[in-house]
């Protein structure tokens, strides 16, 4: 599919590039030929302007000379007197004038002339003066030119078939990325949706198979199927919003809230989590902070990293939350001294579906929470670091600047 996108997209790009080399190869041909003809054609336009003045009544011989030509009405030459064999006697038809006060181009046996003709009314008659002059040198260099021109512009369509085919691959790469995204999200999102799925439909033929049970006696099923609909109701919502974030469909609401009691409010709703799971939640917000931003999302994207750390580490571990701020910036900290994340998996775990692989039997996940709190950090004009070391410590570091834009 993309192969024949990419020829496609280089036969349109060598289209316009050999269009626009015709065109500049046109230009250039026609000013030069202008201007190597503007001297030439000036001198016939004074020396028929004198010739009119200095023929006086009765008087149609302007001298000897190839320069000027003068035909009789019967269309022959009169002047000058010219023997029978003389190369303009013998080419007498090809030099009689097709238009008259307008310059002419007239090639004879591959000489080449411009000239230049009025009549006048004279007492012999109507007669034709001619005003000509050879241009062999200056249509030689025209020659030249336009084989230059010619050479060049086929050697310029060989390269621009070249650039056209490689930038059609350039141009190409963000569509084949974004595609294989595509595929693996559209193959990761169908295998995490299955796994929930099979689990209910398996636990719910077990309920059928036993129709007189009581609930009590089914209780690990109902259990089971309760939490994996909890599951795929929390992998859904995720879709949807990176769906709808990927769309520009979701909004961000912002507006002044005070980040600090947010903070303490989700620290004081997990603390108690953290406790029955005999962990330890701290934090450190120092003073007030007014922050410009969506109160909901940013409320989501400490949720989601609280609970990344609360996953994610031992008993005994705590979980430290901070948040400070400067003259640029507001600083947002989740750390914990949990099992850390492996440095060959760091730069990936803001992939959507991407899970660090020794924890995905121990924890269950979509592994798009971390993918959404990118969204929100950059939606914020921010930026998100993460350091860790394996066994001992993981830092998520949030920048917010404070001069942010409301938009």
């Amino acid at each position: 599919m993309f192969q024949k996108t990419r020829l496609r997209l280089t036969i349109l790009n060598s289209i316009v590039f050999i269009i626009i080399i015709i065109l500049l190869s046109r230009i250039i041909y026609f000013y030069t030929e202008t201007q190597v003809y503007r001297e030439v054609d000036e001198s016939l336009l004074q020396q028929m302007d004198r010739g009119r003045l200095k023929l006086p009544p009765g008087e149609f011989l302007l001298g000897p000379g190839p320069s000027v030509i003068i035909w009789s009405p019967e269309q022959t030459i009169l002047e000058p007197r010219l023997s029978d064999d003389n190369f303009f006697k013998v080419n007498e038809n090809q030099f009689y004038p097709a238009q008259f006060d307008e310059i002419e181009e007239i090639r004879v046996q591959g000489a080449t002339y411009r000239a230049l003709s009025t009549k006048v009314d004279t007492e012999y008659g109507e007669m034709t003066i001619q005003f000509i002059r050879n241009v062999d040198a200056e249509r030689v260099m025209l020659d030249q030119l336009f084989m230059i021109l010619l050479v060049g512009g086929g050697l310029g369509s060989l390269v621009a078939i070249a650039a056209g085919y490689f930038l059609a691959g350039r141009a190409l790469i963000p569509i084949r990325k974004s595609w294989e995204q595509q595929q693996r999200f559209v193959s990761d999102a169908s295998h995490e949706i299955r796994t929930p799925l099979a689990v209910i439909q398996s636990r719910t033929d077990l309920l059928f198979q036993s129709p007189n049970a009581t609930i009590q006696e089914k209780a690990v099923d109902v259990s089971i199927i309760s939490k994996e609909v909890r599951r795929l109701n929390k992998l859904v919502n995720g879709l949807l919003t990176l769906t709808r974030t990927d769309s520009n469909q979701m909004e961000v609401k912002k507006a002044n809230f005070f980040l600090d009691e947010l903070i303490a409010e989700i620290v004081e709703h997990y603390a108690d989590i953290a406790s029955f799971q005999e962990k330890m939640m701290t934090k450190y917000v120092p003073e007030q902070i007014v922050f410009l931003g969506d109160k909901e999302r940013i409320h989501q994207l400490l949720v989601i990293l609280i609970d990344n750390a609360l996953k994610f580490t031992h008993e005994g571990c705590e979980i430290h939350l901070s948040c400070t701020k400067n003259a640029s910036f507001i600083q947002l900290v989740v750390e914990d001294n949990g099992q850390g994340i492996p440095q060959a998996d760091i730069s990936k775990i803001f992939d959507r579906f991407y899970q660090v692989e020794q924890s995905r039997t121990a924890n269950e996940g979509s592994g798009l929470g971390l993918s959404i709190a990118k969204w929100i950090v950059e939606t914020h004009q921010g930026t998100i670091k993460v350091t860790s070391e394996e066994n001992k410590k993981t830092r998520f570091e949030i920048n917010f600047p404070r001069n942010q834009k409301n938009k």
